[in-house]
């Protein structure tokens, strides 16, 4: 790392640890202690992809099949998922969510969002909270390939 700066490598390193703070923060707000985190993240993506297999969400999650559909087992005994053979290969099924799923995931999204406006609300100033929208409209240059 000869050639990157120190304010580059400090910028990396304080990013990635903020932003994993963050992100665990944000998981709590709306953690419902019914589901493991595994299974949200499974709702989430079942949410994401629309109809999929179970191969394809373990794939997209990068867990193995076995685990996906003891995943994906518990998700349908909360009633957030359904399951139906797949038009194509009536071998496969199909994962989408019941309306259920969806309100949760709905639920949680609208619960972490009003927690993070109320956060910026309550502890910065206005002046601060528009020097991190600056700094998000920089940041997005990461975002992009």
């Amino acid at each position: 790392m000869a050639d990157i700066s120190d304010s580059a490598a400090r910028a990396a390193r304080d990013l990635r640890v903020v932003f994993s703070r963050l992100r665990r923060r944000i998981r709590e707000v709306a953690q419902n202690t019914d589901l493991s985190p595994s299974q949200e993240s499974a709702l989430t993506l079942v949410g994401k992809h629309g109809a999929a297999t179970a191969s394809a969400l373990a794939a997209a999650e990068g867990v193995r099949p076995q685990s996906m559909a003891a995943t994906l087992a518990a998700l349908d005994q909360h009633g957030l998922i359904r399951r139906a053979p797949d038009p194509e290969d009536g071998r496969r099924q199909l994962v989408t969510l019941t309306d259920a799923g969806r309100a949760r995931i709905e639920g949680n999204r609208q619960v972490r969002e009003e927690w993070l406006a109320r956060a910026f609300q309550d502890r910065y100033t206005e002046e601060e909270r528009q020097t991190v929208l600056t700094a998000l409209e920089l940041m997005e240059r990461l975002s992009r390939p």
